[in-house]
């Protein structure tokens, strides 16, 4: 996105309208995705500065646009020699035809849209305005984009996104050969001129982007809530099913008692059912105050007029259920 080739055909969005989709067949049948990377607009325009003052050259760049290149009224160079190395900062943002100026926005929208490079097929504003408009859709139809400023945000949705992890973590550098430029507030404003479809652009990419941040790290804190409830179901159950199978061994090994002294299931199911809403309560208690499962449950076994004098029969199990559980 940065589009170091210069040229509004080397991206998808620069001239397709499928390109509005986030997914796309080619034409040997494989699905691919468009993807691209936003950066600060102002950041973006000395980088490329340096990169042309240093030599750099888009010469095999391909502005095929509708199924053919402009012409050189259409798009005339600013400079005569074989580079523009060395050229000073102002001379570069004097230049009428700079391609540089507003690339983001060029490089993703549908250039078709505007009569490509033929400035005379529609005013200039209305030009502007189709030109923001189609990028910013383009934009938030990709499978996925990211901001070179939100380094560890942008790996993250990445990771969400295609669901693939990184061998390392990206890292945020804080200098670059933009950051080392030095430049006063009038230079800064003449810059965000020349690069006010890319400002704007910016601004509502970043938004969407923290958005989505917003929401992936929203889902991402349900399902880990999710699979905590669904560990503690299973933990619940485990219990109840060596609980009741502890008292069937109990009535098998005592097969002379009395008959009224026989449980009664209903009555079991009915203790359950007011145990289980005190059971996430247990959970959260300090296991270290409590006794073993085992001391409790003989201590119950041991004191039984003690437990009806409390006036709750339930006592007793309750405890014994928070103890199971926290010993788990």
């Amino acid at each position: 996105s940065k589009d170091r080739r210069g040229s509004p055909n080397t991206n998808p969005g620069a001239n397709s309208p499928s390109s509005t989709k986030a997914r796309n067949t080619s034409k040997n049948g494989k699905n691919f995705h468009y993807i691209t990377i936003l950066r600060d607009p102002v950041s973006r325009y000395l980088s490329e500065w340096r990169h042309v003052q240093r030599g750099a050259t888009w010469k095999a760049s391909l502005h095929v646009c509708d199924g053919r290149p402009p012409t050189s009224e259409e798009l005339p160079s600013c400079y005569t020699g074989d580079d523009w190395s060395g050229c000073p900062l102002k001379e570069f943002m004097d230049c009428p035809y700079n391609l540089a100026n507003n690339r983001q926005v060029r490089m993703l929208s549908d250039l078709t849209l505007v009569g490509c490079y033929n400035l005379s097929v529609m005013p200039e504003k209305q030009r502007n305005k189709v030109l923001l408009e189609s990028a910013k859709s383009n934009l938030k139809h990709m499978a996925f984009f990211g901001l070179t400023e939100f380094q560890r945000k942008t790996q993250y949705l990445f990771e969400k996104t295609f669901n693939m992890n990184f061998i390392s973590p990206f890292t945020q550098y804080n200098t670059t050969r933009a950051s080392s430029v030095e430049i006063n507030e009038e230079i800064q404003k003449r810059i965000e001129g020349l690069n006010f479809l890319d400002m704007e652009l910016y601004s509502y990419a970043k938004d969407l982007f923290l958005q989505r941040y917003q929401f992936m790290r929203q889902k991402e804190h349900q399902e880990a809530r999710r699979k905590r409830q669904e560990q503690r179901k299973f933990l619940k159950g485990r219990f109840l099913q060596t609980h009741f199978q502890s008292q069937s061994q109990g009535q098998s090994q005592n097969p002379s008692q009395n008959p009224s002294q026989t449980p009664n299931l209903n009555a079991s199911q009915n203790v359950t059912q007011n145990l289980i809403p005190n059971l996430i309560q247990n959970l959260t208690q300090s296991s270290g105050q409590n006794p073993s499962p085992k001391e409790n449950w003989e201590s119950q076994k041991q004191s039984p007029g003690q437990e009806q004098s409390d006036g709750n029969t339930s006592n007793g199990t309750h405890d014994y259920i928070g103890s199971v559980e926290k010993w788990r």
